[in-house]
């Protein structure tokens, strides 16, 4: 390990972020990436716009590898196949902070998803430094090193970029590396490498299930009109589902077209015209061109319902799970002190409630995948015990 950390040397590197090499062309690329699959690790990040679409739209890829640090230019490369190669390839590690939206680019935009993939955000809560650090934070923790944020907010897809944009970009993977191989050491020491590894191979398995999401499901997200009738609900399904396509084949953003406020009162409403549609909607362009669609689509909402009857939402859970939900917290609380883990990572909200829910029709309970891991022997048997002990106390 403290030999890859002497390759990896991120004093090197953070001084070639100041010089950074792009990458504007095929051949250029193709010569590097065949530099990049005879190495162990590189670290990637992505810039991107998406203020008004449903996918990102590229605008930079920094690499960092042994040697420097890599620009990548997506609007001038015209075959980023060999970076798919290289990405894909399973003896590199591909190394990203919080790295769910560049994994989504790189799904979108180039038909892949790193693998195997290692996340310093993850491992750093794994690791005990501290939960959903951001880079700035993480780099500080770690190394004592300062960075700025003067380019959050740019123009990354403006030719040319400024040299502060290109210092900036390059430094977001220049630490990555001996971050990892810090972390990775501490994690060995500690027998938690694979439960990270785990976690971050889940990343891919998440991008890849929002992608591939029915849209005639997106509707269920909003627990908060579970009591609307038959009709009403397959209207919410049916008009978030035309939402969902409508955004996804003409790349615009779901807010473009309609916020979700304006989905659940016209669920709501039922609107009978167009004006009263207007009144709710308030958007001239929309109206133009969608009113005709939305107000099909409220008119086919009763016989929508009796030929597919429209699934429930989650209601909230019943009151008597208040006192229950403080006891498995507590279970999850004892377990994380007893593993020296921070409770966030052993046991999520978002868990919790998928146990909860589990519940089949002869009254069993099952651990859902992220309780099924590396978590069930350290918390998910014990939570799984004692909610079937509440069934029969």
């Amino acid at each position: 390990m403290t030999e890859l950390m002497q390759r990896y040397d991120w004093h090197r590197l953070q001084q070639a972020a100041a010089s950074p090499i792009w990458i504007n062309d095929t051949a250029t690329l193709i010569h590097y990436c065949q530099q990049w699959l005879q190495l162990p690790l590189i670290a990637l990040d992505t810039e991107f716009m998406r203020t008004e679409t449903f996918y990102p739209i590229p605008g930079l890829i920094q690499i960092a590898d042994d040697q420097g640090c890599y620009l990548i230019d997506p609007l001038q490369v015209e075959d980023m196949s060999p970076l798919a190669e290289v990405l894909r390839a399973p003896d590199v590690l591909k190394v990203l902070h919080a790295g769910n939206e560049d994994m989504e680019l790189f799904r979108h935009s180039y038909g892949v998803l790193p693998q195997p993939l290692y996340d310093t955000q993850v491992g750093a809560a794994f690791a005990g430094w501290g939960f959903s650090m951001g880079l700035q934070r993480l780099v500080a923790y770690a190394l004592e090193v300062e960075l700025g944020k003067g380019e959050t907010t740019s123009d990354w897809l403006q030719r040319p970029l400024t040299a502060e944009q290109e210092h900036y970009a390059a430094l977001d993977v220049a630490y990555l590396p001996v971050l990892a191989l810090m972390q990775h050491e501490q994690l060995e020491a500690r027998g938690r490498l694979s439960w990270v590894m785990e976690e971050c191979e889940s990343i891919g398995a998440s991008v890849m299930a929002a992608d591939e999401a029915d849209p005639q499901a997106y509707f269920q997200r909003f627990s908060q009109v579970w009591h609307l009738d038959d009709v009403r609900r397959a209207l919410l399904r049916d008009l978030s589902a035309w939402r969902e396509q409508t955004c996804r084949e003409r790349d615009m953003s779901r807010n473009r077209l309609l916020r979700n406020e304006m989905l659940l009162e016209i669920a709501e409403r039922m609107p009978q015209n167009e004006q009263h549609l207007d009144a709710i909607i308030k958007r001239g362009r929309i109206m133009r061109e969608y009113g005709q669609a939305i107000m099909a689509i409220i008119a086919a909402a009763p016989e929508s319902a009796r030929q597919n009857p429209p699934a429930e939402i989650d209601r909230p859970l019943h009151y008597v799970w208040n006192k229950r939900l403080k006891q498995l917290r507590s279970i999850g609380r004892q377990a994380a002190d007893a593993n020296d883990l921070l409770p966030e990572i052993l046991l999520r909200k978002r868990d919790l409630d998928a146990l909860i829910r589990s519940r089949d029709a002869e009254g069993h309970y099952h651990l859902p995948p992220s309780l099924s891991g590396w978590r069930k022997p350290l918390v998910g048997d014990a939570l799984l015990n004692r909610i079937e002990q509440f069934e029969t106390s």
